[in-house]
């Protein structure tokens, strides 16, 4: 297996996260993704979560954003020479490392997914996972079977919230994000390697820098 490139944010000196989070998180890297389309707002309840009657109130889930051609001529791509070496980056993701306490790392993982939905990410590239307490949308749809959640994650139209635990049956796409929000070190150790075959370009890790460093440090 080719080894990964991490990006630059995750190597140098480690950052000793603070008590709290109060620095601003950094910038992901969004990676290669389609054209770039506005950022309307988060919407109402999913058409899946609205069709249940008498249902307790939900969470905002994921934006639904619908894909909009960008305006303006798009230059044709240059021809392909026969020399020309395929991309390492192309199959390896890439690897960003924002620093945040164990009750942090999941707010930056929300902002991780604004950030990537803003610079024109589609909402169904993108797979959040969680070592500790899943995410409020995640805890919500699960609350109607595990059948009716699942169906939302094969549907692949929007971002989707899962334990880390059960990453195993998610399918792989563009963009994960791994939120180090709870669980031991060899649950971190355990699932972040496995989460990193799920990222087709880019891979975010949400935790402590030294934890992270020293797991991605063993190899992953």
């Amino acid at each position: 297996m080719e080894e990964p490139q991490i990006h630059e944010s995750a190597q140098g000196p480690r950052v000793t996260p603070a008590a709290s989070r109060t620095a601003q998180t950094p910038r992901p890297v969004p990676g290669p993704r389609p054209a770039a389309v506005p950022r309307p707002g988060r919407p109402g309840p999913s058409p899946a979560a609205a069709s249940r009657a008498g249902g307790a109130p939900m969470p905002a889930p994921p934006a639904q954003r619908a894909p909009q051609a960008t305006p303006g001529p798009v230059p044709a791509a240059p021809a392909p020479t026969a020399s020309a070496a395929p991309s390492v980056s192309a199959a390896v993701p890439q690897i960003q490392l924002i620093p945040a306490s164990v009750e942090g790392a999941l707010d930056a993982a929300e902002e991780a997914v604004d950030l990537l939905l803003d610079t024109g990410r589609a909402p169904g590239d993108i797979l959040v996972l969680t070592t500790g307490d899943p995410h409020p949308w995640a805890a919500h749809e699960l609350s109607f079977g595990e059948a009716a959640y699942w169906a939302l994650h094969d549907a692949g139209d929007d971002v989707f919230y899962a334990d880390a635990a059960q990453v195993q049956r998610a399918t792989g796409r563009p963009v994960v994000v791994f939120a180090a929000n709870g669980g031991t070190v060899d649950t971190v150790a355990g699932h972040l390697p496995v989460a990193l075959t799920r990222a087709g370009a880019l891979l975010i890790v949400c935790g402590d820098p030294q934890q992270i460093n020293s797991v991605l440090g063993a190899g992953v």
